[in-house]
């Protein structure tokens, strides 16, 4: 039943339009005036206004303002189409003719709440949406991660473009979403696309568009991922990966503001921000020649750099309890916690796989689960090598001067087996770890660095 408020100065209309209105089956309530209407009813709490456009005092539109969110029907004798223009600029849903047909004004009625009703479920479905994939997910309370939500907020309102670094499962598509979230370009698309996921062949295609007849089996035209996100935001994840032709067409676009589609040689205008992603060393790939300079530095107007999990500790307790809580929620399971030694086994793990890898570990725990908390043997966790985290944990009938548990052992053999053909910063990388840890476990350990 739909709450509907009526206002209208003539007591004759007024009885009508409530009688024909309750035999529709809706709650009316009943008002001579947009003044009387305000002093007697919280108007915000109706699901649609209907007001006569003449009334006593102020006019019908008045109510538009006083009750933001609500659509109002206006209803007048006056049917010019001047009268109509400026109720409906001044915020009112539609506007009907006196008189009217009885069937044609509950049509009209009925189509308004549908669609109020519609808006209103998208607007629930949106804040579902973000609070799946919320700016919020960002947890974190690091100093790293600090510079990234300051650095989010100055660069956020402005049009420029954002390259975002980081290693894989970092969040680098969160950052994308908060950039898009708190943007002037909110209400538009955001299009994300992984350029290392498309086929080198097809990827100028589906960024770019194509005409009919470009190539084989271009039967019709087609209309790219770019000119989807007009009046948006094109996330370009593993941006590095883009072929030689590609970045010249994407050099193109943020130049001039315009796209080509394959085949066809009339440009047309875009207006799209980009934020680039990607875990690959760009400066590297620009010395060897498999990234364009000119395009890197278009890219690079803003940079924000994502660390490691490894190197968030303190962030991590909270950062799983998020993600254990989001997890619970998905799989439909009741509210789950760590075990202590689960939270151990999480602070100890070097996490290559970084934030994916977490929530990847706990979505895994919670459905294998068969109670409310999380045991260490639940999370499965593996060492950088592949050794489950079980063998890790130290024996305690080994004295602690051969070098401890299986942990420290592991380091020292995969030091010693790899250090001829790696280099101290894939050492540390490989097992997880900054190149200032790796050089104070060899210090530890007793395994000073090889010298070529």
């Amino acid at each position: 039943m739909s709450r509907i408020l009526v206002i209208e100065d003539e007591p004759i209309i007024r009885t009508e339009l409530r009688r024909l209105l309750v035999r529709a089956g809706h709650d009316v309530s009943e008002a001579g005036a947009v003044q009387e209407a305000a002093s007697d009813y919280a108007l915000d709490s109706f699901d649609l206004v209907l007001s006569d456009l003449r009334l006593p005092g102020a006019p019908g539109t008045d109510v538009i303002a006083l009750c933001p969110g609500v659509p109002v029907l206006i209803m007048t004798s006056y049917a010019t189409v001047k009268s109509a223009v400026d109720a409906m600029k001044l915020g009112a849903v539609d506007y009907i003719a006196k008189p009217f047909d009885h069937d044609e004004l509950l049509l009209q009625v009925e189509r308004v709440l549908r669609e109020g009703k519609l808006t209103r479920q998208n607007a629930a479905l949106k804040r579902e949406v973000e609070q799946s994939y919320s700016v919020s997910g960002m947890v974190g309370g690091c100093a790293p991660m600090r510079d990234v939500f300051e650095r989010l907020r100055k660069v956020a309102p402005s049009p420029a473009t954002v390259l975002v670094l980081g290693e894989s499962g970092t969040g680098k598509e969160l950052v994308a979403r908060a950039l898009h979230a708190q943007s002037p370009r909110a209400d538009g698309p955001l299009i994300s696309v992984n350029c290392a996921a498309i086929p080198e062949g097809l990827l100028e295609s589906e960024l770019f568009g194509h005409e009919k007849g470009a190539f084989t089996g271009a039967l019709t035209a087609h209309a790219g991922l770019v000119e989807a996100a007009h009046g948006g935001t094109l996330f370009l994840d593993e941006v590095g990966e883009l072929p030689a032709p590609a970045q010249a067409r994407l050099l193109r676009m943020l130049q001039d503001g315009e796209v080509r589609r394959v085949g066809s040689t009339r440009p047309r205008k875009v207006d799209v921000r980009i934020v680039a992603a990607t875990h690959r060393d760009l400066p590297r790939r620009v010395q060897e020649g498999a990234f364009r300079q000119d395009l890197y530095f278009r890219l690079r107007v803003v940079e924000i750099r994502l660390p490691p999990l490894r190197e968030r500790g303190e962030d991590l307790p909270v950062l799983a309890k998020y993600l254990l809580e989001k997890a619970c929620r998905r799989i439909g399971r009741p509210p789950a916690t760590l075990s202590p030694e689960s939270l151990q086994a999480l602070l100890t793990h070097p996490w290559p796989g970084n934030v994916r890898e977490l929530e990847n570990a706990l979505e895994r725990a919670v459905i294998l689960s068969e109670g409310p908390v999380i045991t260490p043997d639940l999370l499965a966790l593996e060492l950088p090598g592949g050794e489950p985290l079980d063998a890790a944990e130290p024996a305690e009938s080994e004295p602690e001067e051969t070098g401890g548990g299986s942990m420290e052992e592991y380091f020292r053999r995969f030091v010693l087996e790899n250090q001829e053909h790696m280099g101290e910063t894939e050492l540390a990388k490989r097992l997880g770890i900054s190149r200032k840890a790796l050089w104070e476990k060899r210090q530890k350990l007793g395994l000073p660095r090889t010298r070529a």
